[in-house]
C-alpha cells in the first residue's frame, strides 16, 4: 500500500511538475530494495503514466512532427546506451554513485523555476511568438543534446524533463505547452527502451512493479487535481526536501 500511495503521488506530480522520481525511488531502497532494482523496477513503473500525460498533450504536438520523429531516435538510442550502462555498472560502484545522482537530480529539479523563467523572459522578447508559427526540424546539436539527455535518462532518468525544457526553449521554441508535449514525447521514447531493456534482463522486481504501475496510472490520470490543490509550490517544495533529505540519507547509510 504504501508502494501504491507513493507512485500514486508520484504519477500524479509528474503529470505538471515532474520529479516522480525523486518520490519512487528512494522510497523503494528505504523498503530494502537494492539500488539498482529499484532503478529499473521505478523506471518499468512510471512509464504507464507517461502515456497519460502524452495523450493530453496530442493537440499542441500539431506542426511538430518533425521535432518528434528526428526526436525519437537520439532519444531511443539514448535511453538504450544508458540502461545497457546501468546493466554494466556493478552495483558497489552504483550504490556509491546514487546520493550524488539524487542530490544532483534534486539541484535539477530546484532549477526549474530560474529555467522557465527565462524561457517565458524568451517567449515575451520581440519576434518570439513567430517561432511557432516557423518552427525548423532540431539540427545535429540539438539531436546530439539530446542524445546525451536519453543516456543520462536510461541511466537514472530523474530530472530529464528540465534538462529537455530547456534546450527546447533556448533552441527558439516559445510555445510551453509544445515544448511540454515535445518533452514528454523524448522522455516517453527514452524511457520505453529503457523499461524494455530492464524488463527482459530480470532486473525488475515485478510484484512492486505492477504495485507502482496501478499507482502512477491512477496518480497521473486523476491525482493531479489533488496535488494542484495543494498548490503547485508546496509540492515542489516538498519535493527538493524528500531529494535532499533522501540524498543525505543514502549518503550516511553507507558510511
Amino acid at each position: 500500500m504504501l508502494v501504491i500511495l507513493v507512485s500514486a503521488l508520484a504519477g500524479a506530480v509528474n503529470s505538471f511538475a515532474g520529479g516522480g522520481t525523486l518520490l519512487t525511488f528512494p522510497a523503494l531502497v528505504g523498503l530494502g530494495i537494492p539500488p539498482v532494482v529499484a532503478n529499473a523496477t521505478s523506471t518499468v513503473a512510471l512509464w504507464p503514466a507517461t502515456l497519460g500525460s502524452m495523450w493530453g498533450y496530442r493537440r499542441e504536438m500539431s506542426g511538430a512532427r518533425a521535432w518528434a520523429v528526428r526526436f525519437a531516435l537520439p532519444s531511443l538510442a539514448g535511453g538504450l546506451a544508458g540502461a545497457l550502462l546501468l546493466l554494466s555498472t556493478p552495483a558497489s560502484t552504483f550504490s556509491a554513485l546514487v546520493p550524488w545522482l539524487v542530490l544532483g537530480a534534486t539541484l535539477l529539479f530546484m532549477s526549474q523555476g530560474p529555467v522557465m523563467r527565462a524561457v517565458r523572459r524568451r517567449r515575451g522578447s520581440p519576434g518570439a511568438s513567430a517561432g511557432d508559427h516557423t518552427l525548423q526540424p532540431p539540427g545535429t546539436a540539438a539531436l546530439c543534446y539530446q542524445f546525451v539527455v536519453g543516456v543520462y535518462g536510461g541511466y537514472f532518468g530523474a530530472g530529464i524533463g528540465i534538462l529537455m525544457l530547456a534546450a527546447l526553449g533556448f533552441m527558439g521554441l516559445t510555445n510551453i505547452h509544445r515544448m511540454n508535449g515535445l518533452k514528454n514525447w523524448g522522455g516517453l521514447c527514452i524511457n520505453a527502451v529503457a523499461a524494455v531493456t530492464f524488463a527482459t534482463t530480470g532486473l525488475v522486481n515485478w510484484p512492486v512493479a505492477l504495485s507502482m504501475a496501478v499507482g502512477s496510472t491512477l496518480g497521473g490520470y486523476g491525482g493531479s487535481g489533488l496535488a494542484q490543490r495543494l498548490g503547485q509550490q508546496s509540492v515542489r517544495r516538498g519535493i527538493v526536501a524528500v531529494g535532499l533529505a533522501s540524498s543525505v540519507w543514502l549518503a550516511v547509510e553507507r558510511l
